[in-house]
């Protein structure tokens, strides 16, 4: 799976160096072309040496040690893959700060390649907030990262914070580098809160922000999929997005699901439709009147087309919705899962700290249509695309299992 692949080992300086030994000799076995690049606090802990013999070519320490005046554009212009194992705390703020001081930081910012870290460092460490921030301002640029396990630390004590065992990293590489598990599957992504007009001015809306059903888009991208996204907010679109549809209403997103739902393999509606809109909207701005009195809006039902959608969906499509709830979220989330014929649904308490509508994070139940159900704790929204992406690859494997 790697054969041929040129992948850039960026080696920070903390005690996990030496298993970056181990991932180095791991991805050359694997066939993959090996270029690594070592901090000057990592030769603290390894050596050069080591790295050169056993990588595709010398280890590279700074960004004057050779003739070549571009280094860092080489090796990101070249690399298919960055991978940084172990990556400190250090490196992690100076990447997301876009600062460049080394070969390694230089060449993270002058590469287009997926870019892969893989912190290491102790526990009080890791969890301290500017760490954790720093990790999600990479995670929202694309970056992925491989949580570091609980285990016996430097210094003798237990916690989180140890790298990555390296068959855990190199497997991780394999995915990223890989085909892809979605690999000319068509998905079809509606993301954000369709706007209701009360008048040429005002609307009715929701405080949905698209930012999930962006990062789903983006996730499903990475794992070689051709995707469609119907949406309702201007945010930049994942590179790679091979339709963006820009609607604004319930009715406007149903025009342009609907029938690009019949050729697609797999319709995540992340998308909060509303419910309720204004049955007649006024075609001049609504003033203030003079005396004080309020004008009455009378709502009526939008129509559910997800319904429609669970109804004729054609054979093998892999149809996901979403419940955002309160309350009783199980309960809601199932009911909705069996009356709109989904094959998963995915549901979130919105009134929980951190999740839901407008944050970077969120923290979902994923319910299968065969019963299965997958609690993903509170995480940065590209991780839980990455775990609504698995479910959808669980069940269309087995009905191709079934089918077989």
């Amino acid at each position: 799976m790697l054969e041929g692949r040129r992948i850039v080992l960026g080696v920070c300086g903390g005690i996990a160096a030496y298993k970056a030994v181990e991932v180095c000799r791991r991805l050359v076995d694997a066939g993959a072309h090996v270029s690594p690049v070592l901090t000057e606090d990592a030769l603290r802990f390894v050596g050069a040496l080591t790295f050169s013999a056993l990588g595709s070519e010398p280890a590279r320490t700074s960004m004057w040690d050779t003739p070549d005046p571009i280094p860092h554009t080489r090796l990101g212009q070249g690399a298919d893959l960055v991978l940084v194992a172990p990556a400190t705390a250090h490196l992690l703020g100076r990447y997301a700060h876009g600062l460049a001081d080394d070969l390694l930081t230089n060449t993270l910012l002058a590469t287009r390649a997926p870019v892969l870290v893989c912190p290491a460092m102790h526990t009080e460490m890791w969890e301290q907030a500017a760490v954790q921030e720093n990790l999600a301002t990479l995670r929202t640029r694309g970056v992925q990262v491989v949580p570091p396990e609980e285990g016996r630390l430097a210094g003798g004590d237990v916690g989180a914070g140890r790298l990555a065992d390296p068959a855990t990293i190199v497997a991780i590489v394999e995915r990223v580098l890989g085909p892809g598990d979605l690999a000319g599957v068509s998905v079809l992504v509606a993301a954000g809160g369709t706007r209701e007009p009360i008048d040429p001015v005002r609307v009715i809306t929701n405080r949905s922000s698209g930012k999930q059903g962006y990062a789903i888009a983006a996730e499903a991208v990475r794992r070689g999929a051709e995707v469609t996204l119907v949406t309702t907010t201007d945010r930049p679109v994942p590179p790679g997005v091979a339709e963006v549809v820009a609607v604004g209403s319930a009715a406007e997103m149903q025009a342009a699901v609907v029938p690009r739902a019949v050729a697609s393999d797999v319709v995540v509606m992340a998308a909060a439709v509303a419910d309720f809109r204004p049955a007649a909207p006024a075609d001049h701005k609504i003033k203030k009147a003079d005396d004080g009195a309020v004008p009455q809006i009378v709502l009526e039902r939008t129509h559910d087309f997800l319904v429609d959608l669970g109804q004729v969906k054609p054979a093998g499509q892999v149809l996901v919705g979403f419940a955002a709830e309160t309350d009783d979220l199980r309960v809601n989330a199932e009911r909705k899962l069996a009356s709109k014929r989904l094959d998963l649904i995915v549901a979130n308490d919105v009134s929980a700290p951190g999740t839901g509508f407008e944050h970077d994070t969120n923290a979902v139940v994923i319910i299968e249509a065969s019963g299965s159900v997958h609690d993903v704790p509170l995480t940065h929204k590209r991780a839980i695309a990455g775990a609504v992406l698995d479910a959808v690859v669980r069940v269309r494997k087995a009905r191709a299992s079934t089918e077989t």
